[in-house]
């Protein structure tokens, strides 16, 4: 009798499961919202950075271009905070790159997602699932001219 009420619970669970991993969702976050959050004044690196169109000073020497893909938890919280998580995570990741090449900042900073890339002085893209954020940003590590 356990066999014949275990299987039909299985299917159910096994298909409730796979479609709440389904959802994704995209997001267009502030990045200003991000950034002055209590998580990114506590956790942001002494590294300025700039997302593609934002005015920054003279470049001296490009080392490189780099990329930063993070995933967090988006389970037991909003999208809005989880992408913010995701967002400070990878943009932390590369400014540890900066200091790591030698660079003074990162320009050109854009969101990167399903193979597509977003552009904005003000806003990055995030992808929400019911389990799992993501969030991809690929910028220029530099030296400015001083």
């Amino acid at each position: 009798m356990r066999h014949r009420l275990f299987i039909p619970l299985f299917v159910l669970i096994t298909f409730f499961a796979s479609d709440a991993g389904a959802r994704n969702t995209e997001r267009l976050i502030d990045v200003k919202a991000a950034v002055e959050s209590a998580i990114g004044k506590a956790k942001l690196l002494d590294v300025p950075f700039y997302m593609k169109g934002q005015k920054h000073p003279k470049v001296k020497t490009k080392l490189g271009n780099y990329m930063s893909t993070r995933k967090s938890r988006g389970a037991f919280r909003s999208d809005l905070e989880s992408c913010k998580i995701t967002f400070l995570s990878a943009l932390i990741s590369l400014q540890q790159r900066v200091k790591k090449e030698g660079g003074d900042g990162i320009i050109n900073i854009i969101s990167v997602t399903r193979d597509q890339e977003f552009e904005s002085a003000t806003q990055f893209r995030c992808i929400a699932g019911a389990i799992i954020v993501h969030v991809a940003l690929r910028g220029d590590v530099v030296i400015f001219s001083k």
